[in-house]
Order: C-alpha cells, then sequence, then structure tokens
C-alpha cells in the first residue's frame, strides 16, 4: 500500500520564494524572472517550513471568482535525512488526503471496514463545532460505534520527529477535549496529516503549546485513538508513504 498515489494533478509550477507577507500572501520568482503574488493558504507560522530564497511548487488556477490565480502548494525544506524533500503547506489539501487514504483502504487496519464518509458533520457542545470526517463502519464490522474523525496537518520536525502544534492553538485544545466528549459512545480518531515524508514517529508540541500536550495525553489515557498518517509530495500527485508511531511527550520523558 506504501507508495500509492492517492491525489494526481496537473504539474505544478516551480518558483523560487522571496517573501510571505500579511499571512495569506507570498511572492515568488518563477524561472523566467517573472515575479508573482500566490495566495498562501496556511494561517500558520509554518515553523520550519518557511525558507525565503528555497524552492516551491505553485497551482495555477485563474478565476473570475478569484483575486489571485497562484496558489502556494508545496515548499523544499532541509529533510531530517540530510538533503531534501517537499512539505505540502496547503491546509486545505490534508482532509482530502485523509478521506482519499481511507477510501483506498490505507487505514482499513486501524478504522475496520467503512461504509460510509460525511465531512464537516456538526458536534459537540450545542452542535457549534464540525468534525472534519464522520465515518460509517461496515455492517460487518465488529465495532459499530460511528468514529468521529479530526484532522491536522502537520508539517513541524525535530528530525525524524514529526510535531503538532507549532504555536498556541486553542481552537486544537477545544477538539481534543470534544474527541474526548464523544467516548465512549462513538469512536474519537486523530488523525495527525504527516504532510512531509521524512519523519518517522509524531508526538504532540509540548514546547510550543503546553497545555495541548497536557490535553492530547489525557485524551489518549481516555481512549481517543492518533493515527499519524504520512504522505510524499511530488510536481503532479501526492503518495501514501504509511502510518507513524507515537510518542507521548515531545521530549522523551526520563
Amino acid at each position: 500500500m506504501t507508495g500509492t498515489p492517492l491525489l494526481e494533478f496537473d504539474p505544478l509550477t516551480e518558483g523560487v520564494l522571496i517573501k510571505r507577507y500579511k499571512r495569506f500572501l507570498a511572492d515568488v520568482e518563477l524561472k523566467d524572472g517573472t515575479v508573482v503574488t500566490a495566495h498562501c493558504a496556511n494561517t500558520g507560522p509554518m515553523t520550519g517550513v518557511l525558507h525565503p530564497g528555497g524552492r516551491v511548487r505553485m497551482r495555477y488556477a485563474p478565476s473570475p471568482k478569484r483575486k489571485l490565480a497562484w496558489t502556494w502548494e508545496q515548499a523544499e525544506v532541509p529533510s531530517s535525512d540530510g538533503g531534501f524533500c517537499w512539505v505540502g503547506i496547503n491546509t486545505s489539501l490534508p482532509n482530502r488526503l485523509i478521506r482519499a487514504a481511507i477510501e483506498a483502504g490505507c487505514l482499513s487496519n486501524a478504522l475496520g471496514a467503512i461504509a460510509g464518509i460525511r465531512g464537516e458533520v456538526p458536534y459537540g457542545e450545542n452542535r457549534r463545532s464540525r468534525i472534519d470526517l464522520l465515518l460509517t463502519p461496515n455492517e460487518e464490522a465488529p465495532d459499530q460505534r460511528p468514529i468521529y474523525l479530526e484532522v491536522k496537518n502537520t508539517t513541524w520536525n525535530d528530525g525524524p520527529l514529526a510535531l503538532f502544534p507549532d504555536t498556541v492553538t486553542e481552537r486544537g485544545q477545544k477538539h481534543l477535549q470534544e474527541l474526548i466528549d464523544v467516548l465512549p459512545a462513538a469512536r474519537g480518531v486523530l488523525v495527525p496529516c504527516l504532510s512531509r515524508p521524512d519523519v518517522l514517529r509524531f508526538a504532540p508540541g509540548d514546547s510550543a503549546d503546553p497545555r495541548y500536550g497536557e490535553l492530547f495525553r489525557q485524551a489518549v489515557d481516555a481512549g481517543v485513538e492518533v493515527i499519524p498518517c504520512a504522505f510524499s509530495f511530488h510536481t503532479d500527485r501526492v503518495v501514501w508513504e504509511g502510518q507513524r508511531p507515537v510518542q507521548a511527550h515531545q521530549s522523551p520523558v526520563l
């Protein structure tokens, strides 16, 4: 199953990042010297993957409904093995990737057979939150509980260790509590979408958000399942690289 292309698309256009600014904008120089402004679909600090002067890949999709024809999709970064690798930075992509992985059977060992997938379903206190994916087990599955699955785009790393979050996230803390709250009537599942192929395991980013780390461990102890999924990013496709193990703390506890 590893190496399976999950998403395929028209080849992206390569350029060199000049700067990212106002959170949503990035200036990129194309190979012919032209400078274009691309939409940056990532509101976070992009710790460890923001490298002015580095290579990036963009999608070109002009439309009267879009202010910008270019969207920044990938960035080349130093990899944990001493070389370079491409990272997916568009935070609108992980939900599609995880859904594609489920539909391709990549997570059948962890989730069981799935009969249905619904996105953005209201849940939580007063139904004011929306779960990324609500899964319905196949009628032959031994566990018939619905599966509430929350996806977290993960690009920050410390060597081979993938980390989320890279900044304080009250929203992420809230999502952990809500996953705890669906138990035991349903399964609560956190899927860190590891948008880079060079990481070998996952841990909560305690140094960036200590409270998230505490809630993460409480959630695991309560029965929330954590399934880190790794992907590699290419100019015309995204490829499944398999599941990764979980480490409870960012730094090993002595």
